[in-house]
């Protein structure tokens, strides 16, 4: 089992908080306090291994399960298909009518990031000739 870096119980430790919550030899406050978290996170822990037995004392993933304004498949189509027609980030914002950054997260994540110059520019666009060797 992963746990990050700042988990303040080891998994060993989560077991022990919650066995001892369990099986009533101690309240929630007094097992928090013996082991040296919060009143809420030991309730966390409790509350998890009463529902879920041990398998509920892991690390979860704190990404959210849906994203509820994540930008339509059609739209990052039309915002792909205005890149691949040489338009700029700022003019696709304005002729969508959407935020840059809108525009710049979709097509960083469609892959059309660029790195400053982009292939096609006449600065870049030199002959094999041109170069220095």
């Amino acid at each position: 089992m992963n746990l990050h870096a700042n988990a303040a119980l080891s998994l060993k430790g989560r077991r022990e908080l919650c066995r001892v919550v369990v099986e009533r030899e101690r309240t929630v406050a007094q097992a928090a306090e013996a082991a040296g978290v919060s009143v809420r996170c030991a309730r966390k822990w409790v509350g998890r291994y009463r529902a879920e037995g041990e398998p509920g004392l892991g690390d979860r993933c704190s990404a959210p399960h849906q994203i509820p304004h994540r930008t339509s498949p059609q739209r990052v189509e039309a915002i792909a298909a205005l890149r691949r027609l040489r338009f700029t980030g700022p003019e696709i914002a304005e002729v969508l009518g959407m935020a840059l950054s809108t525009v710049s997260g979709s097509l960083r994540g469609s892959g059309w990031a660029s790195s400053g110059v982009s292939a096609w520019s006449p600065r870049c666009a030199t002959s094999a000739s041109d170069r220095v060797s």
